[in-house]
């Protein structure tokens, strides 16, 4: 091995452990975000509840738009990875309606704190221009998400999409959002009309 090989595999290895302890610190500030949202929550408050210091966290990231940026997608990804999993196994069209809604209403009954999270840094990107890449690559991943479901079911029921996936997109999110709305007020019917509506979309939109 020459010293340049050497030296290359270090450097891959200090940023290996760079970008671990930013997972770390980042899945650590992810719940005290979800639970107070963007406003009302700081450097200093995450760097508390998360048993960092400050000077770690300003190290690992420049300010609070990095840090709730690097949590959100971390977050998202993970959805979209889930989510991509139905389209993948699904053996039938009928198959598919039921699961698609399930797994929708699942995340939203499990993560409804983090998908707030989402909304909350979305409604941010109307006011701080900062947010608007980030905001904006993660919407296009969500709507390539939900576009491979309505293409799944499409092929499965043999027939061709009846939108574009802007529109499948706007209307998945714009059901979903209110479902969590209905959720998060105590709605004991939002988890049922999601996934009723879920078939419905899907139904319509084949």
């Amino acid at each position: 091995m020459t010293s340049t090989d050497a030296g290359d595999r270090l450097a891959r290895r200090r940023v290996d452990k760079f970008e671990e302890r930013r997972r770390a610190l980042a899945d650590a500030a992810l719940q005290t975000l979800a639970e107070r949202g963007y406003a009302r929550t700081s450097l200093r408050d995450i760097a508390q509840c998360s048993g960092s210091s400050l000077g770690v966290l300003h190290y690992y990231f420049r300010d609070k738009v990095e840090l709730i940026t690097y949590c959100v997608r971390r977050y998202k990804a993970q959805c979209v990875e889930r989510y991509d999993a139905i389209a993948a196994h699904a053996t039938d069209a009928e198959a598919l309606l039921h699961d698609a809604g399930e797994g929708l209403a699942a995340t939203l009954e499990q993560d409804a704190l983090l998908h707030r999270l989402w909304y909350d840094l979305r409604s941010q990107a109307l006011f701080e221009e900062s947010f608007r890449l980030d905001v904006a690559d993660i919407d296009a991943s969500l709507e390539r998400m939900i576009w491979r479901i309505v293409t799944a079911s499409a092929e499965l029921a043999g027939r061709a999409p009846r939108c574009t996936s802007g529109l499948a997109y706007a209307a998945f999110d714009g059901l979903f959002q209110q479902s969590l709305l209905r959720h998060l007020s105590g709605d004991a019917d939002a988890l049922d009309d999601l996934r009723a509506g879920t078939r419905a979309l899907l139904t319509r939109l084949v």
